[in-house]
């Protein structure tokens, strides 16, 4: 029964954590998807798997700070070069985010299965960083999304003006003299400690959807930069507390996956029904259209 289960600190636990974390990679993803980088958060999520694995053969314990420093220097070191490649060198920048994310990949495939010949007990478990598991979240793991998150809203406070400058209209932006690069470089850091943080919870392979999926459905409902950070970070959040419930009251389903399905669940209701753009709006103006006679 739902007020059973409302009871239940540990449900509350995994709803608080995953709702930070839609909010805090729904908010980030909008930048994302207006320069048209939105396939970046998935170098960087694939691309954490090899440092994490790396970090696990080094340290040999699943303790989550190492695992997570490691997803992180891997995840950054992907997307510089994935940056990097294709300014030094003829290959085109969808090529070059296709080869990073997929040598990084199978180079982590690789470290896993080599993780799981071990003959220790200590690698149990480290194949859920693939999918994730957010219904195993602990408080300090809340704790540190909320730091994360924290942190997110404040430099987007402090360096509103210059992001949103950087969002549009890059190049104005450096003739302003605003520190383009660094604004990008940390910019990627934020996003690259978000994908860190939110491997345990959605994995590898589905927390890049949590950046892209919010950020897809607010561009649907306006044309405002703070309205669009709000309502993706609202859609992250919303994804998150009813993946968990729908996970928590049905069982057997993993809360992970059920998060991005209804991301991307809202993002296509956004598509189809949002006031402006929406599809089945954009039919009827087309049905209305073909269907006037003309006057006299």
């Amino acid at each position: 029964m739902v007020p059973e289960l409302f009871r239940d600190p540990t449900f509350w636990t995994v709803a608080l954590g995953s709702s930070l974390l839609g909010g805090v990679a729904g908010a980030l993803g909008v930048f994302a998807v207006l320069r048209r980088e939105s396939l970046i958060g998935d170098v960087m999520s694939h691309a954490a798997l090899p440092g994490l694995v790396l970090a696990f053969l080094i340290t040999g314990s699943r303790e989550l700070p190492p695992l997570l420093l490691g997803a992180a220097l891997s995840a950054g070191i992907g997307a510089l070069l994935a940056v990097q490649i294709p300014r030094r060198s003829r290959i085109k920048p969808d090529a070059a985010l296709g080869l990073v994310l997929s040598v990084f990949f199978g180079m982590g495939i690789v470290g896993l299965t080599v993780a799981q010949q071990r003959p220790t007990a200590a690698q149990a478990g480290l194949d859920r960083f693939l999918f994730g598991q957010a219904a195993t979240m602990l408080r300090r793991d809340v704790a540190a999304i909320a730091l994360i998150a924290l942190l997110v809203l404040t430099l987007l406070i402090l360096l509103w003006k210059e992001w949103k400058l950087l969002a549009f209209d890059p190049v104005f932006a450096k003739a302003c003299g605003l520190p383009v690069g660094a604004l990008e470089l940390l910019l990627a850091a934020l996003m690259v400690l978000t994908v860190a943080i939110g491997l345990p919870a959605v994995g590898v392979v589905l927390v890049s959807a949590l950046l892209v999926a919010p950020a897809a459905a607010a561009r649907q409902w306006t044309d405002r930069l703070e309205r669009m950070v709000v309502l993706a970070g609202g859609f992250g959040a919303l994804s998150g507390g009813l993946g968990t419930l729908m996970s928590a009251e049905i069982g057997r389903l993993p809360t992970g996956p059920l998060i991005v399905l209804w991301a991307c669940g809202i993002a296509l209701l956004s598509l189809l029904i949002a006031p402006r753009r929406g599809l089945l709006r954009r039919w009827y103006l087309h049905r209305r259209k073909s269907h006037a006679r003309p006057a006299g």
